[in-house]
């Protein structure tokens, strides 16, 4: 299979369509839009809407997410994340109770993860600024004012 590692949403889709071994005129007809009209997508002149792209996708047998990540509707992580719930309510082998307690635990798993994310990130940020004094060569102890006179340990010896 030919790399699809390719800078926009036209010439992507072209690769797709190629890859599928579709003529333009036969992936239009199955994805209900007009030959120009698919046309002006390849060749980047013409941005398509969710809609277009969810039916072109459909025709292509290919994720819409993945589209709508290219076209720029839609960002990586949450694409990742779509696909996931996709996938756990596609899933003929479980019951609807069963695919709604998965989703749950998923969401739980991905705010804990995000939490401990930003907790680091904190700490990091902490611990950088503590590096950053050692660095320079300053303490606590070299910043703290000296003791008075009297608390001062003497160092005459006298009989």
């Amino acid at each position: 299979m030919a790399s699809l590692n390719v800078g926009n949403l036209g010439e992507y889709l072209r690769e797709q369509r190629r890859s599928a071994q579709l003529s333009l005129r036969q992936l239009a007809d199955a994805a209900g839009v007009s030959n120009p009209y698919l046309s002006q997508i390849e060749r980047g002149l013409r941005k398509p809407s969710a809609e277009v792209l969810q039916q072109v996708a459909k025709a292509l047998r290919i994720s819409a997410e993945t589209l709508y990540v290219r076209a720029g509707i839609l960002d990586e992580k949450e694409r990742e994340e779509l696909e996931t719930r996709a996938v756990i309510l596609a899933d003929p082998s479980i019951n609807e109770r069963q695919k709604q307690v998965l989703l749950q635990i998923y969401d739980s798993f991905r705010k804990e993860n995000a939490a401990d994310a930003a907790a680091t990130t904190v700490t990091d940020s902490a611990d950088g600024a503590t590096g950053a004094d050692q660095a320079a060569g300053t303490s606590d102890a070299a910043d703290a004012p000296a003791p008075p006179e009297a608390e001062r340990p003497s160092t005459s010896t006298q009989p």
